[in-house]
């Protein structure tokens, strides 16, 4: 039996998802700019694509540019309002993601900004009242928290830190990557400038995002050599991407409350059948606490072994997919940059197990008892 739980990292497109794109796979393959008959129903589909997206977030289509996914979406966001809006101070954290924490760091290299980080606990919870204070003591900032941790799991309070960066006249852009399809997120009520989508975390096809730029924010684009997405973003539109990411974010809406629960049942189980029977476990971030933490996100402190370092390979070698971290650090020694921000202990073995619609009860308790027998 092959288990699955590193949806984090990227997802199973969803059968409806496939459906929907085989089309613009097979036969409606025109070119979105050209003029003729093929090009137009071409563009009219994605312009359709746009519209729904634009719809479960309770904004207009004209706010909603498609990208290659959300490292572009992130980039473009980032950089653009540096450089569009003069942003001279950045403030963010030290356990962002790499595509905003490196895109960041690369522009306060170049000396173009400054970068200001919010101090985070132990369990890597944002110091709120340390954001303030940098806001106080910065005018005219930009300000970059995710909104949903992809390696602890933690929540970010966004409509809290949106009516600061409000009250203090700073621009807000939110990674949410990780919450995109998993929670609603209303753009009539939510304070932002700048969130973010990627198909793939919400069982849609790879290699297509978006980026929602709010309407009173003019910036310049990231990728240039052409007209599309209204000048924001050179080359030709990656049509079937694009429709199977609004048919998948339409799917994820409609079933949000049925697979959150179904979803939290699992992450639930683990955590009480490890607790139960591995002495010594932790968990990392807080995941407790169901209000702010990811429901489909799991972070797994394990015993001190010297054999922790096997822990992902022997896991592999049961047929169990897991992640010892971002997903953008699996496969190498680089390690997590977050779990060494927190100043975890290193002996312990720490495994993300991430859940999805399709795990079911008995692969937790299977996976729980192969990791009884490695521990």
């Amino acid at each position: 039996m092959a288990i699955y739980l590193d949806n984090a990292a990227t997802t199973p497109i969803d059968p409806e998802v496939l459906e929907a794109m085989l089309p613009y796979l097979q036969n409606s393959y025109g070119n979105p700019s050209s003029i003729h008959a093929q090009g137009r129903a071409a563009r009219a589909a994605i312009e359709v694509a746009r519209k729904t997206i634009a719809g479960l977030l309770n904004t207009s289509p004209s706010e909603i540019f498609f990208t290659s996914g959300g490292t572009e979406a992130d980039n473009t966001a980032l950089i653009g309002a540096v450089k569009s809006l003069g942003i001279k101070h950045v403030i963010s954290s030290p356990i962002e993601h790499h595509a905003v924490l490196h895109t960041l760091e690369d522009l306060e290299k170049n000396g173009t900004i400054k970068l200001s980080m919010v101090q985070v606990d132990a369990k890597g919870i944002l110091d709120l009242t340390h954001l303030e204070q940098l806001l106080q003591t910065n005018s005219r900032s930009l300000v970059s928290l995710m909104h949903g941790n992809n390696e602890l799991g933690n929540i970010n309070d966004i409509e809290a830190i949106g009516s600061l960066c409000q009250e203090h006249k700073a621009i807000f852009h939110s990674d949410t990557v990780q919450t995109m399809g998993h929670y609603p997120h209303d753009l009539q009520k939510l304070k932002v400038d700048f969130i973010v989508g990627s198909a793939h975390k919400f069982h849609g096809p790879k290699g297509v995002g978006f980026l929602y730029v709010n309407g009173k924010n003019a910036i310049h684009p990231l990728i240039h050599g052409g007209a599309q997405e209204r000048n924001m973003r050179g080359g030709t539109e990656n049509i079937y991407g694009i429709i199977g990411m609004a048919k998948a974010l339409e799917i994820a809406y409609r079933d949000m409350a049925t697979h959150r629960q179904h979803i939290q049942s699992l992450k639930t189980r683990m955590m009480d059948l490890l607790k139960e029977k591995i002495s010594g476990l932790a968990f990392n971030g807080d995941p407790t606490d169901d209000a702010n933490s990811l429901y489909h996100v799991l972070n797994v402190s394990l015993p001190e072994s010297d054999n922790n370092d096997m822990l992902l390979f022997n896991l592999d070698i049961h047929k169990i997919s897991a992640s010892g971290g971002s997903a953008c650090s699996s496969g190498t020694d680089i390690g997590s940059h977050v779990l060494k921000h927190l100043q975890v202990n290193p002996r312990r073995g720490h495994v993300r197990f991430s859940f999805s619609k399709y795990n079911t009860a008995a692969e937790i308790d299977y996976v729980v008892e192969k990791l009884i027998g490695l521990v």
